[in-house]
């Protein structure tokens, strides 16, 4: 049964490891924690970012699936608004500019501080499940790239996933970043990654909205 869903599913991954991948608040947290508190605080605060996306993922399957079914015209205006912010985020990105470096330097050079596990999970936790931007992108991507007719078990696994990439991809950025070094070196040349990441999110956006 699954294999009937691929097509959805890969569509899915591409769009939300695009937008997982771009800076943002998740990014920019897990970064701090691993330079200031070191790498397996780092790792801890990834591992809560990723079960921070089960709250949006829980009450956008309930919420979408009541929509569906009591009122299909507010679903397609979901659609619309959706697909703009997708084309919004894309822009926004495309937009990016050279950061300064002043900032990473003042995070290098803070002192080394201890803080418990439990309390860097709890940051990253809150720290997505707080986010109403990611609100607005799960309401998006669950409205304008997930069929109305695909099972919510299988919408539930594409949820599963999404919570599994998240905290991977953040393990990753707190290994990677435990250097002060590199996270100076990314704030003077990620702004090149992140207009390429807004290109392919507003070629995304094109598809979605002229589809509809």
């Amino acid at each position: 049964m699954l294999s009937n869903y691929l097509g959805e599913f890969l569509a899915l991954a591409t769009i939300h490891f695009l937008a997982v991948v771009a800076p943002g608040p998740d990014f920019a947290v897990t970064i701090r924690q691993s330079v200031r508190f070191g790498r397996l605080v780092g790792i801890c605060t990834a591992l809560g970012i990723g079960a921070g996306i089960s709250v949006h993922v829980l009450y956008t399957l309930l919420g979408v699936g009541a929509l569906m079914h009591t009122t299909p015209w507010l679903l397609t205006v979901a659609k619309v608004v959706g697909g703009a912010y997708i084309l919004y985020l894309g822009v926004s990105l495309l937009r990016s500019k050279p950061k300064s470096a002043i900032e990473g330097d003042q995070v290098a050079q803070e002192p080394s501080e201890q803080q418990t596990l439990l309390k860097a999970f709890t940051t990253g936790f809150l720290t997505n499940a707080t986010n109403p931007k990611a609100t607005l992108f799960f309401l998006a991507i669950f409205t304008t790239i997930i069929s109305a007719s695909t099972p919510l078990k299988v919408q539930a696994l594409y949820g599963l996933w999404m919570c599994f990439v998240n905290a991977l991809w953040f393990v990753i950025v707190a290994l990677f970043f435990s250097s002060a070094r590199v996270r100076l070196m990314f704030m003077r040349m990620g702004h090149w990654f992140e207009r390429t990441m807004g290109v392919i999110l507003i070629l995304f956006a094109g598809r979605l909205i002229l589809s509809m």
